[in-house]
C-alpha cells in the first residue's frame, strides 16, 4: 500500500472524556455537485479513511492527506451517487487505498463489501456500518466509534433526506432507516450529510428529531411517503454518466491520458492550496528547461538573498503588462521570496493561457538555505 508522506497534522481531539485516540477530521466541498467529502484520520497513527471522494477533485484530496502527514487506506461511499462520478477508483491508483462500499450497492470493483454491523478501521479509531435504504438499496451511514459523529449520505439531509424516485427509492425504507438507525444515535452525535445546497455544514440528531420538516416531530411514515411522492424533482443531470461510473467505482472507460493530467515536465507536488510546486533540487535539476521568473521588486533581486542564474526579473505588480517577455513554449517557475507573491504570479500566468507553471517552494529563503547556488547576495 502506497504511503503519502508529509508534514505534522494538527491534531483534534473529539474524544477526551473516554480517552479515544486523537481523530483528525476534515470536511471537503465540490461546488459542482454540492458534496461533502470527509477526511477522518487517525492523529497518533496516522493511518485515514476518505468518505464519498469526487473525481474532479483527487488531486485536491491527495494533497490535503499529503500535507496532514496521513496514509490513505480506505476509501468509502455512501452509496452509488447519481450527480457526481467517485474518486475512489483514481484514488486507488495512486495510493493503494481499497475501496469499500455496500454488498446491496450492486457495484464492481470494490475490495471490500460493507453489511450491517461491518467496522472499518484506520488505525486506533473505527467506524461502525449502518445500513440505511431508502434513498437507493445500497445506502450506508458511518458511525464512529464514540457515536460523536455519523456520515449519513443522501439518507438524512440536514433538514430534509435524499430523494425517493429512482435508483430503488423507497420512502418507507428510508423512514424505517432514519428512525431506526440514525435517531437512535445520542442525542448530542453529530450528523455530516454527503450533500447541502444551502450551505450548511453539520446538524446532530436531537435537531433533526426536532426540527427536521419531513421526518421529525410526530411525521408517520404516511405523511412521509406522502411528501416524496409529491415533491416532483427534476431528472439529475449527470445521472447518465455517473450512475454507470459509479457502479465500477469511478473506474473510467478509457483509462488513457489521466496519467497525463498531471504535469511531467519536472517533478512536482500539488499543494492543498491549488498551486504546482517545485522544490529547490528538482529546480536545479531542470534549470537550463525552465523559465525562471522572479517577482520580486529589482532591489530584491540584487539584495542580500541575490537571485538564481539566468533569472528573468518582472515584479508581481508589473506582470500583467509584461507577459510578452515569456514564452509559452517553456514551463515557467516563479520565484519570490518565501513563496507567498510567487503562488499569485501561478495564479495570473494561468489566467493569461500559461499551462505549465510551478511555484518555488520557500523561495529564495529556502534556496539558500539548502545552498543552492545564487547571483549576487551577501555570502
Amino acid at each position: 500500500m502506497a504511503i503519502l508522506t508529509g508534514g505534522k497534522s494538527a491534531e483534534k481531539e473529539t474524544s477526551a472524556a473516554w480517552g479515544a485516540p486523537m481523530l483528525l477530521f476534515r470536511q471537503l466541498f465540490d461546488p459542482q455537485s454540492s458534496t461533502y467529502t470527509y477526511l477522518l484520520g487517525d492523529g497518533r497513527g496516522g493511518e485515514a479513511v476518505l468518505i464519498d471522494p469526487v473525481f474532479e477533485q483527487v488531486r485536491r484530496d491527495g494533497a490535503l492527506i499529503d500535507e496532514l502527514g496521513l496514509r490513505l487506506v480506505v476509501t468509502l461511499e455512501t452509496h452509488v451517487h447519481a450527480d457526481h462520478v467517485t474518486g475512489a477508483w483514481l484514488i486507488r491508483q495512486r495510493t493503494g487505498s481499497k475501496i469499500m462500499l455496500a454488498a446491496a450497492s450492486g457495484a464492481e470493483g470494490a475490495d471490500r463489501y460493507l453489511v450491517r454491523d461491518d467496522v472499518i478501521a484506520f488505525g486506533a479509531r473505527r467506524l461502525l456500518v449502518r445500513a440505511t435504504p431508502g434513498h437507493t438499496n445500497g445506502c450506508l451511514t458511518y458511525v464512529l466509534d464514540d457515536s460523536s459523529m455519523a456520515f449519513t449520505g443522501d439518507c438524512l439531509l440536514i433538514r430534509g433526506s435524499g430523494r425517493t424516485d429512482f435508483q430503488q427509492g423507497d420512502p418507507a425504507a428510508m423512514y424505517r432507516s432514519v428512525h431506526d438507525c440514525i435517531f437512535s444515535l445520542p442525542n448530542d452525535c453529530l450528523l455530516y450529510p454527503a450533500h447541502d445546497y444551502r450551505g450548511l455544514t453539520v446538524t446532530s440528531v436531537d435537531e433533526e428529531r426536532r426540527f427536521n420538516p419531513r421526518l421529525g416531530g410526530e411525521i408517520a411514515v404516511g405523511d412521509f411517503a406522502g411528501y416524496m411522492k409529491n415533491m416532483r424533482l427534476a431528472h439529475p443531470k449527470l445521472i447518465d454518466v455517473a450512475v454507470p461510473a459509479n457502479l465500477h467505482c469511478g473506474r473510467p472507460e478509457n483509462e488513457a491520458g489521466l496519467a497525463a493530467a498531471d504535469p511531467t515536465w519536472a517533478h512536482l507536488h500539488y499543494s492543498f492550496a491549488g498551486v504546482w510546486e517545485i522544490d529547490p533540487h528538482a529546480l536545479e535539476e531542470r534549470a537550463r528547461d525552465v523559465q525562471v521568473l522572479d517577482v520580486r521588486e529589482a532591489d530584491e533581486f540584487n539584495g542580500p538573498l541575490g537571485h538564481i542564474t539566468g533569472a528573468i526579473l518582472i515584479p508581481l505588480g508589473e506582470l500583467s503588462g509584461r507577459f510578452g517577455e515569456l514564452s509559452h513554449d517553456r514551463p515557467v517557475v516563479a520565484v519570490c521570496r518565501a513563496g507567498s507573491r510567487s503562488a499569485q504570479a501561478i495564479s495570473i500566468l494561468q489566467q493569461n493561457g500559461f499551462t505549465d507553471v510551478a511555484n518555488l517552494t520557500g523561495g529564495m529563503l529556502r534556496w539558500r538555505a539548502e545552498a543552492h547556488p545564487v547571483e549576487g547576495g551577501s555570502g
